[in-house]
This record gives structure tokens, sequence and C-alpha cells, in this order.
């Protein structure tokens, strides 16, 4: 897509994320969160799919904790490591205008992207594959700041049900299921990341042979912290894992940091 083209995706992107409305595509329960569907166009949507690299692709970098992390995760360093035809897509959600969207949706003043990529990128899970419940870590080394929002693009045509990789919304406990998302084709999924927001797909992948579940997941973060009433971990952590009594993989609450 031309500059033009592009801002206009932008643009109408944003519009969506302004115009969610509560209990239709924007919820506060169990925590903020909007689900749209067909957020982008379709040819943008298909060049994300059509340029998702292979999972025999040297590009991923594997997670194979047992019954906690079971995975593949780009390696992105910066906007240069991601592929052509993904990248318009990236550039979008991270622009300026998706972020003041964001930002007066869910009531959060000055979303920054992050241009590290820590963490973000492409995410697969092959079928047998999981990600246990538990909250996102807090803080971004390279630049301080508190991270707050998770965006979640799905890259599944022809999902059924009974092939689970549903995104669970857990309550402030992490111990009862509260909704799942289906990973639909050109879904969109935002959230408020803090230390009660858990969430996860702990159950195995069913997939059918040869199929894998595809997404985008992008951070966004502030200068300012969370709010009181949503730290339980003021120190800067990793993720905390239901699995591990509330711990990293490591079995500690924080984590050192630069």
């Amino acid at each position: 897509m031309n500059q033009e083209q592009l801002k206009i995706v932008a643009q109408q992107s944003a519009k969506k994320i302004s115009e969610a409305e509560t209990e239709v595509s924007f919820f506060d329960k169990p925590f903020k969160h909007i689900v749209i569907d067909n957020f982008f166009s379709s040819e943008l949507a298909n060049d994300v799919l059509e340029n998702f690299p292979d999972i025999t692709n040297e590009a991923w970098e594997r997670t194979n904790d047992e019954g906690i992390e079971i995975k593949l995760r780009s390696k992105w360093e910066s906007e240069f490591d991601i592929p052509s035809g993904v990248l318009d897509a990236v550039r979008v959600l991270n622009s300026s205008l998706m972020l003041k969207a964001i930002a007066q949706r869910f009531d959060i003043p000055k979303l920054m992207p992050d241009p590290y990529f820590t963490g973000g990128g492409l995410n697969v899970t092959v079928r047998g594959g999981l990600l246990d419940v538990h909250v996102d870590g807090n803080y971004h080394d390279a630049s301080g700041l508190n991270r707050r929002i998770n965006a979640i693009f799905y890259l599944n045509p022809g999902w059924q049900d009974g092939w689970g990789g549903e995104f669970g919304l857990y309550d402030e406990t992490g111990d009862n299921l509260v909704k799942k998302v289906a990973p639909l084709y050109n879904r969109l999924v935002l959230f408020d990341t803090n230390d009660f927001s858990f969430h996860g797909l702990p159950d195995p992948l069913n997939f059918p042979e040869g199929q894998v579940r595809k997404s985008v997941i992008l951070y966004y973060y502030t200068k300012d912290p969370r709010p009181s009433n949503q730290i339980a971990v003021a120190e800067p952590h990793s993720a905390l894992w239901k699995k591990k009594g509330v711990l990293d993989k490591r079995g500690n609450k924080t984590r050192d940091f630069q």
C-alpha cells in the first residue's frame, strides 16, 4: 500500500477503536478489553497472512516450557526485521492515530509503542501448544516505561469450534475463567494489562494437523505507572504464572532490570 492508502486504513482503524460500543465491542469485565472483527481491509489482512513466515523458517524463537508456555515467536529487534507485507499492519497499529484512539477509549493517556519489539511480533502456537494463565511483565528495560495495553491481531481463517486456542480472560485471582474470545481471522483484541488481568490459553491446542494458530502481538506503554489498584508487585517483574504460584519461570516475584 502507498502512504495515502495506508493513512486511510489507519484513520478507519482508529475510528473503529474510538467508536467501540460498550457491551458490544468494548467491555469492562473482567478487565477492560476491545474485540473488533474485520478490523483491517481485506487487502491488508490478506497481505499479512500471505507474508506470515512458515514455521520452518529460522526466524522463529521456540519456547517449550512444559505446562507453562509452548509456542513460537518472532525475534524482531527493529522494524527492519518485519517481513514485507506485515510491516504495513504494524505501522498502522503503532501509528499515532491508533495510539490516540486507544488512549482515549481506555482512558490511558500518552501511550507509546515499542520500537524494540520486546516480546512483541508474530506468534505461532502449534497443535499441543499452550500458554498458562498469567499476568504480563510490567516494565520495559530499554525505555523505563510501564506496559499498559496489549494488542493481538488474529490470522486464523477457517477456525472452528473444537480447535481450541481461544483467548481466555480470567478473574482477578486467575482461578476462574470469565470469557473466551475465538482467534478469528482479521479480529483485533486490545486489553488493559496489569497485575490482575490474568489471561492465557492453558488447554493444549487442538488445531487439525497442518494448521497453526497465528497472531501479531504488540504492546503499548506509558511513562506514568499503572494506577495503584492495578499493582500487586511494584518492582519490575516478568510474566507471573498461575502454575508457578504467580511467580516467574525462575520462581521469582521480581527481576533485575537495566
